[in-house]
């Protein structure tokens, strides 16, 4: 069984779903979404098998609750 998508993709096993992590076993990011650094992010969560987006990742540019009305 692949422990990746990216073991899976290698497979040829395209409905690979992840097992569901706990946010609290992975860290977020306050990387701004684009950036190399959130890129270099998501590609280390991908290689390692864990979920791409954790909850409390920085989603824009202004991160405030009014960001999000």
């Amino acid at each position: 069984m692949p422990e990746s998508v990216l073991d899976a993709i290698k497979h040829g096993q395209w409905d690979f779903e992840p097992s569901e992590v706990d946010q609290e076993e992975y860290n977020c990011t306050a990387a701004l979404p684009g950036s190399n650094e959130k890129i270099t992010t998501l590609a280390a969560r991908a290689e390692e098998g864990l979920p791409l987006w954790h909850p409390a990742d920085r989603r824009s540019f202004d991160d405030s609750e009014e960001a999000y009305k």
